[in-house]
């Protein structure tokens, strides 16, 4: 199929039937998300939680999938070394833009832990603060990611 001139915004207009700039960008973040993490969004659960140190990150296959749950493990403890190191290039493509609270996270990244954990159908990754700054920081990461992703804040 030839696209020249077709944007990915039209072919998800077309093939998921969007109906709205704020679909649109949702079948975006979910397409890029896909890309990214290497399993569908739309049948993949996503839980942002911000606690009092820092928050965690989860995510489970909703179907019964050992190879996407192992790719899920295999995100998360990527997440895990790139994050720790202030690399938060990944968030940035999936979201298409600078996410908010990583240039505070890359900064006080020597404050931060990142443990990636297994779960029944996927992982988590277990962020750790050790200053408010940086914890407030983790909490704005995670609030932008709950709305853009549209998911749950606890299990």
């Amino acid at each position: 199929m030839r696209t020249t001139g077709v944007s990915l915004a039209m072919i998800l207009v077309v093939a998921l039937g969007c109906r709205s700039d704020e679909d649109l960008a949702f079948a975006e973040v979910q397409a890029r998300g896909q890309a990214a993490m290497g399993v569908d969004q739309y049948t993949s659960s996503h839980v942002f939680e911000p606690l009092s140190d820092g928050g965690r990150i989860v995510l489970q296959r909703d179907l019964d999938d050992p190879g996407g749950v192992a790719q899920i493990r295999r995100h998360m403890t990527r997440i895990a070394v790139a994050f720790s190191a202030g690399d938060f290039r990944l968030p940035g493509f999936v979201h298409a833009r600078d996410v908010p609270g990583t240039a505070v996270m890359r900064e006080r990244r020597a404050a931060i832990t990142y443990l990636a954990d297994t779960l029944p159908r996927g992982a988590q990754l277990r962020i750790r603060a050790a200053d408010r700054d940086a914890v407030r920081a983790v909490h704005q990461f995670l609030a932008f990611q709950r709305h853009d992703h549209r998911a749950g804040a606890s299990h």
